[in-house]
């Protein structure tokens, strides 16, 4: 559906439609980044296959190594920047439409650090999960999915995620 028609429904079934895409590609597909990115890009009719594509290393707090950002944070940074970040054929940025995204990009740091207390993925797995798990060793990695890391865990920080980008977006486009 075209951003504009999106623009026409309520907030709150934005906000929704948003969390359960990000949740359930997260569930389905994992990938925090991508699936947080495709959640965002199909709410608002953004889809772009380049943009999608390289989120691609953004996972588990960069490559799996869990040290980095979050993921959906990642994502979410990026989803901003597609929406409001400067142009390449206006590399100058003489109207300084780059740091509207570094506005948008620290009132989502500060949602995560508001909800989880850090924006690096371990910290928000210690959250989430009471610990962390290194996602590269594959016997973490299946000690993460046992206890719910696709399921249910990741997922809702995508979906959370999502649906704080879409009300940023929202805002932005004078409908929040």
């Amino acid at each position: 559906m075209p951003e504009k028609q999106k623009a026409k429904r309520p907030k709150e079934e934005i906000l929704k439609e948003a969390y359960e895409r990000g949740f359930r590609y997260e569930r389905n597909y994992a990938g925090c980044a991508q699936s947080f990115l495709l959640a965002i890009q199909e709410t608002f009719g953004l889809e772009d296959p380049a943009v999608f594509r390289a989120a691609s290393g953004f996972a588990g707090g960069m490559g799996l190594s869990i040290k980095g950002p979050c993921g959906a944070l990642t994502g979410g940074i990026i989803a901003l920047s597609q929406k409001y970040g400067r142009e390449r054929s206006k590399i100058e940025d003489v109207e300084r439409v780059r740091f509207k995204s570094y506005e948008l990009a620290r009132k989502l740091c500060q949602r995560f650090i508001d909800e989880y207390g850090s924006c690096v993925c371990q910290d928000i797995q210690r959250k989430v999960f009471g610990r962390a798990y290194n996602l590269s060793d594959p016997r973490e990695f299946e000690e993460f999915e046992k206890a719910g890391g696709h399921e249910e865990k990741c997922p809702s920080v995508v979906g959370k995620a999502a649906s704080w980008v879409a009300e940023i977006i929202l805002e932005q486009e004078g409908l929040g």
